[in-house]
């Protein structure tokens, strides 16, 4: 069994935070697996889990808020009786550009209150973990980890969260180091201008029938997709 924790912090206000990139990355792995509004709360956490693809995997989103991650995924681990090779843990990470993948084997948290919570509960950095590139903050880092993607950022968000689910499985099936050979040099493709209204709003607001105006004419939109984060 493959153990996957995402971070974030609970709470409709967090839910679309930078911080909560790691929840984000959950709720897309649930998705694919028929999984998602399944998951159990137990162990300050919710947990779901069962096989997937070939692999047996636990997704945990730990339900303290993000100093304390530390004390869920210990919880977790206890009663999974997981050994730490079996271990990922999904952050975000503002030293990295926006929509970067990078793995690691172990380290420090390098300022990052989740990391440095669960390196305190488990009296070690050797753990690995996928931090997923929030941007550089150009204000208070604390600011900057709390606030919403840009509409820009918003427009390639999908693409990002698809490249660190086909990230985690690929650490499931093939360990850490071949993960990293295939996701570290992850660029995500350049923003489509054409999608993004003046006013903000990727494509801007639709109208009764539908029908959005683009800087490159008039699209009808799909019927969006029940909201399934748990």
């Amino acid at each position: 069994m493959k153990l996957v924790v995402g971070l974030g912090n609970p709470g409709s206000q967090y839910a679309r935070t930078r911080h909560n990139v790691g929840w984000l990355v959950m709720d897309r792995l649930a998705d694919r697996a028929g999984w998602a509004g399944k998951g159990r709360q137990r162990d300050a956490s919710n947990v779901a889990m069962g096989r997937f693809r070939g692999l047996d995997l636990t997704l945990v989103k730990p339900l303290t808020y993000m100093n304390d991650s530390g004390l869920a995924v210990r919880k977790v681990l206890a009663r999974e009786h997981a050994p730490l090779s079996d271990v990922l843990i999904v952050a975000d990470d503002f030293a990295l550009p926006f929509g970067k993948l990078r793995f690691r084997e172990g380290g420090s948290h390098g300022g990052h209150n989740g990391l440095r919570s669960i390196i305190d509960e488990l009296g070690t950095e050797k753990f690995s973990r996928l931090r997923i590139g929030i941007g550089e903050p150009d204000r208070a880092a604390v600011d900057h980890v709390l606030s919403t993607f840009t509409p820009e950022e918003t427009s390639r968000l999908d693409e990002l969260l698809d490249a660190a689910a086909d990230a985690v499985e690929a650490w499931a099936r093939d360990g850490t180091n071949k993960a990293a050979n295939r996701f570290n040099n992850f660029e995500l493709r350049p923003a489509d201008t054409t999608r993004i209204a003046p006013a903000g709003e990727v494509d801007g607001p639709p109208g009764a029938d539908g029908i959005r105006r683009t800087r490159t004419g008039w699209r009808r939109i799909r019927p969006a997709k029940p909201d399934d984060a748990s």
